[in-house]
Order: C-alpha cells, then sequence, then structure tokens
C-alpha cells in the first residue's frame, strides 16, 4: 500500500503511511488505515480527492495494472 499511494500521481504527495490495523486469517480480511496531509482548505480537494471511492480506486487500478 505505502508504494502504491506514494507513487500515485494524484495523492503521492500527500500520503505520510499505512499502517494494518486488524487482520484475520480465517477471512482473509485485512483492517488498514491510510494516513494523509491535506492541504487546508483546498476548494473542493476533500469531496473530491480524500473521497473514499476516489482512493479505493487508485489501489484497485494499481492491481488492474499489474496484470
Amino acid at each position: 500500500l505505502t508504494e502504491v499511494y506514494s507513487s500515485s500521481p494524484a495523492l503521492g504527495r500527500y500520503f505520510r503511511s499505512a499502517q494494518v490495523i486488524s487482520f484475520s486469517n480465517e477471512s482473509s480480511t485485512i483492517i488498514y488505515q491510510l494516513v494523509f496531509s491535506v492541504p487546508p482548505s483546498t476548494e473542493g480537494f476533500i469531496e473530491n480527492s480524500m473521497n473514499p471511492d476516489f482512493i479505493r480506486n487508485i489501489l484497485r487500478q494499481n492491481i488492474y495494472d499489474e496484470d
């Protein structure tokens, strides 16, 4: 995750860290926390670039690109 987000053209400069919060072998589920340092009150930045779907799609696109 660190490599994916730190190399992202859209979010790389804001990305600070990724940390595993919880891991389950039974269900192959990982809960993680991403930390970003965002500019103060940039119009639309939080709503667009920090949108959970946008962040998830960056990871999804990276996975597709590796195939």
